[in-house]
Order: C-alpha cells, then sequence, then structure tokens
C-alpha cells in the first residue's frame, strides 16, 4: 500500500453519495508508537470490541477504517494473501478468516481487468481497501416511480487506488470495474448481511432481483 500517493478514506450513503469519510480521531493510531506489527488477532478483536460498543453503522465505519489502514500497513504480508484470478471467471476470493457464530466477513478479492460487477448492495455495512490496482466505483440511488418501483438512478462514480479505503452503508448502490493493466486487488471486510435487503439492479429493465 503506497502511502506516497494522496490516499483517502470515502463513505458512502445509502443515497449514493460518496464523501471524505470523518475518520473518529479517538481510534487514528500513530504508527511510530507500535514497535510490534499489528496483527490480524488484534484486529479482529479492536474490531469485536467495536461492534460491541457502537450500533451505528456510520460510526463503525469511522472507527474501523484507520484500524485496517493500521492493519495493511504494519502486517505487509496481507497485502500478498490473495489468489491471482483466472480468465474465467475473472475474479478470485480468499478469506482470511472464518469462525462459526462470527458474523464478519473478511477476504481478499482480486479483479482482471475487462470485468464489471453487475450493480448490487451489500446488505451489510462494509469495507473495502485497495491494495494493489485500480478500481472504478460507480454510486446509484433508488429513483422509485408508480410504474417502476424498482428504479435506480446514476449519482458518481470515484476511481480508487492503492491506499483508498471505501465504506458503505447497507442500501448502499455500487458497481465495481478494474481499470488499468493489473489485477485490482482488495482487502474486503463486511459486517453481518441480511441477505433479504441484498439485490442485484437491472438499470435498463427497473428490476431488483436477490443477489
Amino acid at each position: 500500500m503506497d502511502h506516497s500517493l494522496e490516499t483517502q478514506d470515502w463513505l458512502v450513503t445509502n443515497s449514493g453519495i460518496c464523501a471524505p469519510s470523518l475518520t473518529q480521531s479517538a481510534a487514528q493510531p500513530d504508527l511510530d508508537t507500535f514497535v510490534e506489527p499489528y496483527r490480524l488477532y488484534r484486529f479482529l478483536t479492536d474490531l469485536e470490541d467495536i461492534l460491541h460498543a457502537t450500533a451505528n453503522d456510520q460510526q463503525r465505519l469511522q472507527l474501523i477504517q484507520p484500524l485496517v489502514r493500521r492493519l495493511l500497513t504494519s502486517s505487509y504480508w496481507l497485502q500478498f494473501e490473495f489468489t491471482p484470478p483466472s480468465l474465467n471467471p475473472g475474479w478470485s476470493v480468499k478469506f482470511l478468516y472464518q469462525e462459526h457464530n462470527f458474523p464478519i466477513t473478511i477476504q481478499m478479492v482480486a479483479w482482471l481487468p475487462g470485468n464489471i460487477s453487475p450493480i448490487h448492495n451489500h446488505g451489510a455495512w462494509g469495507l473495502v481497501a485497495i491494495v494493489s490496482g485500480q478500481e472504478k466505483n460507480r454510486f446509484w440511488r433508488a429513483a422509485p416511480t408508480p410504474d417502476a418501483p424498482d428504479k435506480i438512478e446514476l449519482v458518481s462514480e470515484k476511481l480508487l487506488v492503492p491506499g483508498d479505503i471505501l465504506g458503505f452503508l447497507p442500501d448502499a448502490i455500487h458497481s465495481v470495474e478494474p481499470i488499468g493493466e493489473e489485477p485490482a486487488v482488495t482487502f474486503n471486510l463486511y459486517g453481518e448481511t441480511d441477505y433479504s435487503q441484498r439485490f442485484e439492479f437491472d438499470p435498463i429493465r427497473h428490476l431488483a432481483q436477490p443477489f
């Protein structure tokens, strides 16, 4: 994660607005004060503490974002913990941690250029940190009409580069496209998913279906 770039923490709201995240200063670590690496197990403990203490999804993300930055900067090996994607399907997912009754998904995802995700929400708060490559996110919002209750409209797009961290609320709608000649590799973290509220959207036919 190249911190010579002007990287930023971002937050996408349920209405598709992407703006700089007001990361809570109390959670900002001074990396120079830590001699030992910030290891994955310590991150998981801190993450669980935040989830127990903070019920608001936006506040959770503002607390978690600096910890993810600290984790990826300190435990550098994590940046190589991904599976190279094959041409078919064009992407790969590697889980970093799974535990029964631990309602958090933590994974490394790699996308080959030339692939575009469906337009979707996650039905959960989530966070994506760009490790390498570049990723264009397009953000949408619900725009229902009497004739098309599932209609959505494009709000904006943002090109994310290594070091950028994007947080999103459960009903944020987006699509993802790797940009450039190398795979886009990301560290992805998701809260507990409400699958009844997770959808894939068709902006042409104005349809939403389970995703």
